[in-house]
């Protein structure tokens, strides 16, 4: 007798464990760990149809379509492995044949064979081309015959998600999903997920925090928080949120190569090519991962191994998923390598050239203001001051109505470019337009005294005496503007003979800097008049 009860308790133990590990099976597919729920299900499957149908479940999201198909038939019998079956025949575009294995399970199902509703209804909501109204009504059916739990209820949800306007019927299936009090980190991370969606920020966050609360394995909610926090810009708290999700998910592939693009995004980009290199050198064969190392190559100014992967990446990416990115890109890099290869610098510049002007060709948008910029800043960080100029030129040339930095840049890289008639140009325009901005004044006088350059004309004496006499409320005078303007002035009334403004203009530089050569001489010249002029003639360190 006492052998009997050992026997029985431990099938009972045994059956427990099973049912228990089909369930872990289950949690990790609903979680995305679907290597892991592969590695739970496998030794199952072999004795229990249900482990056997949720393995091939993560076959097919794992995209091993004919080892799922394999997987599920080998209980041919079984309703949940036939479901299985139709969602193959979805995946393989067989809607109509999938349709039927589907209807043919329902009718064979009795008055309370819930089950049986309940993985028809899933096989339509977890793939594409079946009916979504349908997997509603036979989730229906399922809360109808045993009051629906957890599970039916996010299915319910999902299937709502399928209709253009099933958002608020979803969110009424979670929160129910919720009340059942299991699956409530899955719910929650739906729920988090609507709210986000609908720019419900505060909710969705609040939702994320519930689902991490509920079950800290669940990985989702790490990745809604870093594509929240990636598409808010707020890069380093997607870093954070991402590296969470990988320490709880299986790290696939694609994971991966999302972390790596984090990194990227992040600024950190020698740890996105190393990354990156990790994964080439596990054979994974990506063109997006060429695209990616050439970028971060090129932002640590590694450009020769940005350019080689760059045009690997175009040696292998089908030519109608080349992004506008990839052409500002490349031009960045053109340009900066002419400053490298300096033999074949026009080479490179043209090249430069033709790719900015491909991803403006390519650019339907009328408003090309960001495009514009990104161009010219590649050209100013490749120290091409004049091609930078060019490209916010054409901001304000489409856009009179652009901001004033726009105007700014447009003059200030045709100064550093020595293009004084172009930047007097874009410092008047600036001036014209925002009459309270008081860089158009200083810059005006900037340019006037470069050209100028031996203050002998007094071009920069009405600019600078215009920004001088700007409100002050409006613009906080720097002491390196300040000394400029003061030692052009000092300069060109010395060269003029003019002693009482010339010493004005000396004392208010000896009030910034008591040391400074160029007035210290002035000042010795005029308290002896026969000395002869100062040597430096203006040009002290502390004037530009």
């Amino acid at each position: 007798m006492n052998k009997l009860i050992a026997i029985a308790v431990a099938t009972a133990f045994a059956f427990n464990v099973n049912a228990q590990s089909v369930q872990d099976g289950e949690k990790m597919i609903n979680y995305g760990r679907f290597e892991s729920a592969k590695k739970t299900l496998e030794p199952l499957a072999a004795k229990d149809p249900l482990a056997n149908y949720n393995l091939g479940i993560a076959e097919l999201e794992l995209e091993n379509n004919a080892a799922a198909r394999s997987v599920f038939a080998k209980y041919p019998d079984d309703f949940h492995n036939q479901a299985g079956t139709a969602r193959v025949l979805f995946q393989e575009g067989k809607k109509d044949e999938a349709a039927k294995v589907l209807l043919a399970i329902i009718d064979k199902a009795k008055k309370k064979d819930w089950e049986k509703y309940k993985a028809a209804a899933d096989a339509i909501t977890y793939t594409k081309g079946g009916n979504a109204n349908d997997a509603i009504a036979w989730y229906k059916k399922v809360i109808e015959i045993n009051g629906g739990d957890a599970s039916t209820y996010i299915g319910l949800g999902d299937a709502y998600l399928k209709l253009s306007s099933g958002g608020g019927e979803a969110m009424n299936a979670y929160e129910k999903a919720v009340e059942k009090g299991t699956n409530n980190s899955l719910a929650y991370s739906k729920i988090g997920d609507l709210w986000y969606q609908a720019h419900s920020y505060d909710a969705a966050l609040k939702s994320y925090g519930q689902a991490k609360d509920a079950d800290p394995s669940n990985p989702l909610p790490y990745k809604s928080l870093a594509d929240a926090y990636q598409r808010a810009g707020k890069y380093d708290m997607a870093l954070t949120n991402i590296e969470k999700f990988q320490e709880l998910s299986d790290k696939s592939i694609d994971d991966q190569i999302t972390y790596a693009n984090l990194l990227f995004l992040s600024k950190k980009y020698p740890e996105a090519q190393a990354k990156i290199q990790e994964l080439i050198g596990k054979g994974v064969q990506k063109t997006y991962l060429y695209r990616l190392i050439a970028y971060s190559a090129y932002e640590t100014k590694d450009y020769q191994k940005a350019m080689d992967n760059m045009r690997t990446f175009y040696s292998k990416q089908d030519p109608a998923k080349i992004i506008a990115d990839d052409y500002i890109y490349t031009g960045k890099i053109m340009s900066a390598m002419s400053g490298v290869d300096t033999v074949h610098a026009k080479m490179y510049s043209d090249s430069a050239d033709y790719y900015f002007n491909k991803v403006i060709t390519a650019d339907t948008s009328k408003d090309k203001t960001e495009l514009y910029k990104s161009i010219a800043e590649g050209f100013k960080d490749a120290k091409e001051y004049n091609k930078a100029s060019i490209w916010y030129g054409r901001i304000v040339a489409d856009n009179p109505g652009t901001a004033a930095l726009d105007y700014f840049y447009w003059g200030y890289y045709a100064y550093l470019a020595k293009d004084y008639t172009t930047a007097a140009k874009a410092f008047d325009g600036l001036k014209a337009k925002y009459p309270d901005e008081g860089s158009g004044y200083l810059w005006i006088g900037n340019v006037a005294a470069a050209v100028d350059d031996a203050a002998k004309t007094g071009g920069a004496v009405q600019p600078y005496k215009d920004w001088l006499a700007f409100n002050k409320n409006n613009y906080e005078h720097k002491q390196v503007d300040l000394m400029r303007a003061y030692q052009y002035l000092a300069y060109y009334y010395y060269n003029s003979s003019n002693e009482k403004d010339a010493m004005e203009y000396v004392n208010k530089i000896l009030e910034i800097e008591p040391t400074n050569t160029f007035a210290n001489q002035v000042k010795d010249f005029y308290a002896k008049p026969k000395n002869a002029k100062p040597a430096t003639g203006g040009k002290s360190a502390g004037r530009k």
